[in-house]
């Protein structure tokens, strides 16, 4: 349960970040994109690092279920274990959403209006993740004191260099399916967000066993 709890409370604070950061960023500067999306990746990265650090030690600090499933195919943990950290991530992704709605006096329920489609949006989620997952993997293998620098930076680079802004989560790309703001993404377009991400964090495992095969 301690695992889990950590679990819960590392995802929600990141995605709180993440969704928090963008509605302030557009309710102080609206229509300003590139300062929405620069406020997100600071926000992002300074929260990583910190949950990282502070909640890695009792979870693992994975808040994402692709990182949960690359960790369970390489023998970590059980696939029941996995599947209630999945559960855990979702829903206190989703509590993030409604929190943040009500700290700034949003509508609680919304459902995503930005379309998020395209073979170059796809590749990105792909890459993003793939590039996530490959930090997590090397970084644990070469320097695993690092690993919560190795990861904020990582993912605030990504955030600025992908054509898809780097989600890298299928969680958070439920919850912000779960919001009408900056950060949202429509419902429509999860599942293809979704599945470039699984397919990225798959390919990431397949080339650190490639290249690592005595484990």
């Amino acid at each position: 349960m301690r695992t889990l709890w950590a679990e819960a409370i590392g995802t929600f604070f990141l995605f709180a970040a993440v969704i928090g950061s963008g509605v302030l960023a557009q309710q102080l500067a609206p229509g300003a994109v590139l300062l929405g999306v620069l406020v997100v990746t600071l926000a992002t990265v300074m929260m990583l690092q910190l949950l990282v650090t502070m909640l890695g030690p009792v979870s693992g600090a994975q808040f994402n279920p692709a990182v949960s499933l690359v960790l369970r195919l390489r023998g970590g943990g059980s696939w029941g274990g996995m599947l209630a950290m999945i559960v855990v991530q979702i829903a206190a992704g989703i509590a993030a959403v409604w929190a943040v709605h009500a700290m700034f006096g949003l509508p609680i329920v919304q459902t995503a209006t930005n379309a998020r489609d395209g073979a170059g949006l796809w590749l990105g989620e792909f890459i993003a993740t793939f590039g996530l997952i490959l930090t997590v993997l090397l970084t644990g293998r070469h320097a695993p004191q690092s690993g919560a620098t190795s990861v904020a930076l990582y993912i605030g680079a990504a955030i600025l260099f992908t054509s898809s802004t780097c989600f890298a989560n299928p969680a958070i790309t439920i919850a912000r399916a779960m919001t009408d703001t900056f950060t949202g993404i429509a419902p429509a377009s999860a599942p293809a967000f979704i599945l470039a991400e699984f397919a990225g964090a798959l390919a990431a495992h397949g080339l650190e066993r490639l290249l690592y095969p005595e484990g």
